[in-house]
């Protein structure tokens, strides 16, 4: 519904507090574990035919009556070691679980835990964990040992079934036993306890096994690198790095990766390019999750630069590509505008063997296009994705019709939505706000209800709407419980892109009231936060998630409220700003030009700051002056 709920963040204890051990006892090595000793097997001149029984077992169907009929084929009697090779020969977990079960009803030894683990493992594979602790109940029962064995793979299990109560459960119980824990059980509690975010517990336990002698392997310093990425805090990535050099760890790929994703969270793109040369020059390779993963970082800190040499060594060094990776780079210069870039490593994909280019490719090339108003390359595009039966999705189409919108081709566009819909696209929230923009692009009537029809299909209540703000006649109670509807059943995101839209339309209609009372409906369900901010020494209005039109509504709407201060002659403070923001992307329209006009038709004694991008500065005596001379010389003298 229309609200918006606060999330707040939790600031995370970066570096655990140290824990004191005595110096002068040694200290208990992680190392020396309990676990059931291996029979010493000479050489077994049966080996062959159980194995080749166990193959038997494996390939039989998987039902109580024939895998105990295939058993009276058994070539050799069911010894402790007979039995011990074929239950570990056995991969799936049923047929494991019925010899499993068989062996004890036949009651010709008793079974020890080395029994239990490996029927454990192997039902830990088919991720069933409700037996596996059902055998666990049955040994303390028969009181048969736990070992290491038996509660790592408990653990593990219960982990992999995203079971992480019962993993600590067991943990504890492991730790009640007296049992050391090994370093697979370290490494996947750790990893429990930052699921569940408790980032203070994992942190103790890290300390409480570095001083019992544990020395973390790279799969735990992937799960606390993971960990501190996710919530973003660079101090703990930090503390990763340095507990890796102190202890002599080399990081492995998956730690690189784990690490410079976290980099990326944390919004440090520099130290995640000092990662991966480090990465490079130890003589690691980097698989095709790292250069993803840095492209992200790269992208998303418009590190266009880097970027693109990051691609040129790619080339250069043959490093692993996949569709993953080039789109991610496709989608990367779209976001950034790199046109010739993206066309070069457009016509890479056609030439590879294994990457052609599919439809989420062809989307980012219409993204560029679109964006860049290259409408005949993006309808060349368009007609060769028809052409060799690619599949078209929303957000190609949406690109595609924003794009000929601008151009004011409406022929061409309805063309192109009729087509996307009979290939299967389904319009969503983001496609009916890009018909619904060019409906505020459009200057004649007749191209006005060709864009209007297709929104129809895809919305109707959108353009129910629209005629209701055209219509003198409707209340704004009216338009009030129409617009709640809509935005009711609209996602979250295109909400506020629909109330500029409509805004858009009224002030190209000269309906300025309307756009006024729409201004105020999208700040009252609170589509608009952040839209004015008072200090003691200075007003501003920020504009940045506000369209032209709206923006335009609302700077009309400040000067009115300040005239009527003026008039009442209160206090105002000494400085006024208005921020449009600078518009990064290099195909981007910006408000910042289109505001600058607006204020030159006013005369508004706005100017361009000269130290911040995209704000617009007054002070308190232009803007008194400049409202005195738009008042009446009667209201002045009053």
């Amino acid at each position: 519904m229309l609200s918006d709920t606060k999330k707040t963040r939790t600031n995370l204890l970066a570096k655990p507090k140290s824990t004191w051990v005595n110096p002068s006892k040694p200290k208990p090595s992680v190392l020396s574990l309990q676990r059931q000793k291996r029979s010493s097997f000479s050489y077994n001149p049966q080996i062959s035919d159980l194995r080749l029984f166990s193959q038997k077992l494996n390939d039989c169907e998987t039902s109580d009556e024939v895998f105990l009929a295939v058993l009276q084929d058994i070539p050799h009697p069911p010894t402790r070691d007979n039995a011990l090779l074929i239950l570990n020969s056995l991969r799936p977990w049923q047929k494991t679980l019925y010899f499993f079960n068989w062996i004890k009803t036949q009651d010709l030894f008793p079974l020890e835990t080395i029994f239990y683990n490996v029927a454990m493992k192997s039902l830990r594979f088919g991720r069933q964990f409700q037996l596996i602790e059902d055998l666990a109940n049955e040994m303390t029962t028969n009181g048969i040992d736990l070992d290491n064995i038996t509660y790592s793979t408990i653990i593990t299990c219960a982990k992999r079934c995203n079971q992480f109560d019962k993993a600590l459960d067991w943990f504890e119980k492991m730790y009640r036993s007296g049992l050391m824990p090994d370093e697979i059980t370290y490494s996947a509690i750790l990893d429990v306890y930052a699921k569940l975010g408790k980032v203070e517990e994992v942190l103790s336990l890290y300390e409480r096994g570095r001083a019992s002698g544990w020395k973390p392997d790279p799969i735990a310093f992937s799960v606390l690198g993971k960990m501190f990425g996710e919530a973003g805090d660079y101090d703990g990535i930090s503390f990763v790095l340095q507990e890796m050099r102190s202890l002599n760890v080399q990081p492995n790929v998956v730690v690189y990766n784990t690490l410079l994703e976290a980099m990326g969270r944390a919004g440090k793109p520099g130290l995640a390019r000092s990662l991966f040369e480090q990465m490079v020059d130890s003589g690691l390779t980097p698989n095709e999750k790292t250069l993803t993963a840095l492209v992200k970082i790269y992208g998303k800190a418009r590190w266009a630069r880097d970027a693109i040499e990051l691609w040129d060594k790619m080339r250069s060094n043959n490093w692993p590509m996949d569709f993953i990776l080039y789109n991610t780079l496709l989608s990367m210069c779209a976001d950034l505008g790199l046109e010739e870039e993206a066309e070069r490593l457009f016509e890479d994909m056609k030439q590879s063997k294994t990457c052609k280019p599919d439809s989420w490719s062809y989307t980012s090339m219409l993204n560029i296009y679109g964006s860049g108003g290259e409408v005949e390359k993006a309808m060349s595009l368009f007609e060769e994705m028809s052409r060799l039966g690619v599949e078209i999705n929303v957000m190609g189409c949406t690109c595609l019709i924003q794009c000929l919108g601008r151009a004011k081709k409406v022929d061409d566009l309805v063309k192109v939505y009729g087509v996307s819909i009979e290939k299967g696209v389904k319009p969503d929230g983001r496609l009916c706000g890009c018909l619904l923009s060019v409906v505020s692009f459009c200057e004649t009537s007749e191209d006005i209800e060709k864009v209007l029809k297709c929104l129809q299909e895809a919305n109707p209540k959108l353009v129910s709407l629209v005629r209701l703000l055209e219509d003198e006649n409707t209340s704004f109670k009216t338009i009030k419980e129409e617009l709640k509807i809509i935005l009711n059943e609209s996602s979250i995101e295109v909400r506020r892109p629909f109330i500029n839209c409509l805004i858009d339309i009224c002030r190209n209609r000269n309906l300025h009231e309307r756009s006024h009372e729409l201004l105020y409906l999208g700040t009252f369900y609170g589509l608009y936060p952040g839209l004015h901010n008072k200090t003691e020494s200075e007003w501003s209005l920020n504009m940045r998630s506000l369209s032209v039109g709206a923006a335009y509504t609302a700077f009309d709407e400040w000067m009115g409220s300040l005239c009527k201060m003026v008039e009442r002659k209160e206090t105002l403070p000494e400085h006024f700003s208005a921020y449009t923001g600078s518009g990064t992307h290099r195909f981007s329209q910006g408000l910042a030009s289109a505001f600058d006009s607006h204020v030159k038709k006013l005369a508004a004694p706005f100017r361009q700051s000269e130290e911040t991008a995209g704000c617009f500065i007054a002070t308190r005596e232009d803007l008194v002056s400049w409202v005195q001379s738009k008042l009446p010389p009667t209201v002045l003298a009053s």
